[in-house]
């Protein structure tokens, strides 16, 4: 089911991660946007893959062909814009690497390559025209393992997959916290440090709305607050992913839940200019 709100969270995420690299001070915690769509991306492939399980048409083979159906024509589109910028510009050892990060963007394993080269905030990362693609690479890994997981998991009972996937999130949490205290580089672009964020958006999709009325309204208002704090007070020092990301991933999950084109979030999310 379509809902407008969606798209105005996804703009509400994109646009701060773009003034956050445009050097806007105000937007200092915009790279959470990030975050953002790890949380949406996880509540809608949950919801489509639920809802064909649940009509018996599922297929995995299908899955991954409307996977690369969304990203290929886009990702090629991108890629083909890069090249010639980056052969004109870069010294001839940044374009060594940019042709390293062209083959692991193709194959979705940017994160990996990036961890290894250099730090998302430092200076020398905006020199690397693909280095966005780390959260496209992340997002496609987990998908590798996601729809054969909930396949298995198809005949248990609704509470026992709730158990398991939250679980996992936890697991994904814990490594995170630990993983900025001890290398925080490779924390930030490992897969298993974000993948909780995208399982917060899958237990989304499994989780009954508990409130109703004027308190779905009060929360999904919470939820868009949160989000703002986060963009408007984080910065490069606050450590990401961890337990402070909690709070623009919260964000999201309340308005996913609460948000409803009905709520004053909802229609708030839904303007022309958002969606």
């Amino acid at each position: 089911k379509y809902r407008r709100e969606i798209d105005g969270l996804r703009a509400l995420a994109v646009i701060p991660v773009i003034l956050f690299h445009a050097g806007f001070e105000i937007f200092s915690g915009g790279y959470v946007g990030v975050d953002v769509f790890f949380v949406i991306s996880g509540y809608l492939i949950a919801n489509i893959i639920m809802a064909e399980m649940s009509a018996g048409r599922f297929s995995i083979v299908q899955f991954y062909e409307r996977r690369a159906r969304r990203i290929l024509p886009a990702l090629l589109l991108v890629v083909t814009v890069c090249i010639p910028v980056a052969y004109t510009f870069l010294l001839p050892s940044e374009l060594k690497e940019f042709g390293q990060s062209l083959v692991a963007t193709m194959t979705f394993s940017s994160n990996i390559l990036f961890w290894s080269q250099t730090g998302y905030f430092e200076g020398a990362a905006e020199l690397k025209p693909l280095l966005h693609t780390w959260s496209l690479a992340v997002e496609e890994q987990f998908y590798l393992f996601f729809p054969l997981l909930l396949w298995a998991l198809r005949r248990r009972r609704r509470r026992t997959v709730v158990i398991a996937l939250a679980a996992l999130a936890l697991a994904s949490l814990a490594l995170a916290e630990y993983g900025w205290r001890h290398n925080p580089d490779r924390a930030f672009f490992f897969s298993g440090t974000r993948f909780w964020e995208i399982f917060a958006g899958a237990l989304c999709a499994f989780a009954p709305v508990p409130w109703g009325g004027r308190w779905r309204g009060a929360i999904g208002l919470v939820g868009l607050a949160l989000i703002l704090g986060a963009v408007a007070g984080f910065d490069a020092a606050v450590p990401t992913p961890s337990l402070y990301t909690l709070i623009p991933v919260a964000g999201a999950a309340l308005i996913l839940l609460a948000g409803g084109a009905g709520s004053p979030v909802g229609r708030l999310l839904s303007l022309p200019g958002l969606t």
